[in-house]
């Protein structure tokens, strides 16, 4: 009986392991096609909005890019809670020192005052949207500790040209500054999500690079739904695709992220990102469960089966065998898949990339072992820590501040 039941799912492990290999090629194109060209057909009037909050690593490098972008109708607005923010001193000394050189209309540093119902960046970021000029086409927002390409504002906007597509899309890529090994595996960790992006209905949109349609922000009342939610870019994910519209992913749009942490840090980072998804976009937060479940137990279940085959002598032992096979080389495949793409799509920052690169190929089954105990962590509770500040998520749009 048993034999019988395994013998349909080794063949449902062989056909959708195939095709998952087959679908992390095509997203292996597109990245590559689409991040190659240029997009200058497409310029409509933008406002950029850049919250801040404390002095991030390589902060003016990244808050440099923002003046660099080459990009002719766009509004730069930088945002912290309060003038007392270490952010705010140096972000002013920067405007004195870029804003004349840079193609941006005008650049503001506005204090948006301390948040009430919602997370902090959502509320700098609603106040940087209700101060835009009355002819602002796009809303695209980025992370401050986000470094830029010059294109990446007209990448961005590009897809919304067309109306169907609610939102865009960038994605990060965590660069480490220092090559210890829980930095190295949060960068491993990491790329397997981004390489999930592509020309799929998966797409969510991340907030450190995004942007929207003006009309269509209105229209879906997000400035509502955000004024007591605590994730800006899973709230206007699920917003945008309730609305039968889609979410594009623009591969050149995807950042470098210099990061360096520890495993503590990286544990809180996740369950952090993980439990925000189960609590906004519960449907995708079983769908991560069943794909880390599903990738564990097509190596090292199919694996012990196979070896209880063999000293049965069972006849499809021999089959058996190349399932976790499969499996391992699909993981193989997918990740030097991966750290090809990122060193295509980010060469400035490859040579600090290679430890990183060696540590997602040869360790790759274990990582994904962490990774499945993060997004379990995530099952349990409500309460998270962002940026120093306690919040209780009620449900994706409504939070209750704890401190």
């Amino acid at each position: 009986m048993f034999w019988d039941i395994y013998n349909v799912i080794a063949g449902l492990f062989v056909a959708t392991q195939v095709l998952f290999i087959f679908q992390m090629i095509q997203n292996y194109r597109y990245a590559l096609h689409k991040s190659s060209r240029r997009r200058d057909s497409y310029k409509p009037v933008t406002l950029l909005t850049v919250p801040c909050k404390g002095i991030d690593k390589a902060f003016e490098k990244n808050i440099t890019s923002f003046y660099k972008l080459d990009y002719d109708s766009y509004y730069l607005n930088f945002v912290v809670e309060d003038s007392d923010d270490d952010a705010y001193e140096k972000l002013n000394l920067l405007k004195e020192k870029l804003a004349l050189t840079s193609k941006a209309l005008d650049v503001r540093i506005l204090v948006a005052g301390l948040a009430d119902s919602s997370s902090q960046k959502i509320h700098n970021l609603l106040h940087s949207c209700a101060n835009a000029v009355d002819d602002t086409e796009v809303f695209a927002f980025a992370d401050s500790d986000a470094c830029l390409d010059p294109d990446w504002l007209a990448h961005l906007v590009h897809p919304l040209r067309k109306k169907r597509h609610g939102a865009s899309t960038g994605y990060r890529w965590f660069v480490p500054s220092e090559n210890n090994l829980a930095t190295l595996v949060l960068s491993a960790i990491n790329g397997k999500i981004a390489q999930m992006l592509g020309n799929t209905g998966f797409n969510q949109a991340w907030g450190g690079s995004m942007a929207i349609r003006s009309e269509t922000f209105k229209e879906l009342n997000l400035d509502k739904l955000w004024a007591t939610a605590v994730s800006d870019d899973l709230c206007l994910s699920s917003t945008v695709k309730k609305a039968g519209l889609k979410i594009m992913y623009v591969p050149a749009c995807l950042v470098a992220s210099h990061e360096h942490t520890t495993w503590p840090k990286l544990f809180e980072f996740a369950r952090r990102q993980f439990l925000i998804t189960r609590v906004t976009m519960p449907g995708v937060w079983v769908f991560a469960v069943f794909c880390s479940l599903y990738s564990l137990a097509g190596l090292w279940a199919a694996a012990a089966v196979a070896v209880f085959a063999a000293v049965v002598e069972h006849p499809n032992a021999l089959f058996y065998a190349s399932i976790p096979v499969l499996f391992f080389a699909g993981q193989l495949i997918r990740s030097v898949l991966r750290q090809k793409m990122i060193a295509k799509l980010l060469p400035a920052d490859a040579d600090n990339m290679k430890a990183a690169a060696m540590v997602d190929i040869l360790g790759n089954c274990v990582w994904s072992w962490v990774l499945f105990g993060c997004i379990i962590s995530s099952a349990f509770g409500r309460t998270i820590t962002w940026r120093g500040i306690r919040y209780k998520m009620i449900s994706g749009t409504k939070t209750e501040k704890m401190d």
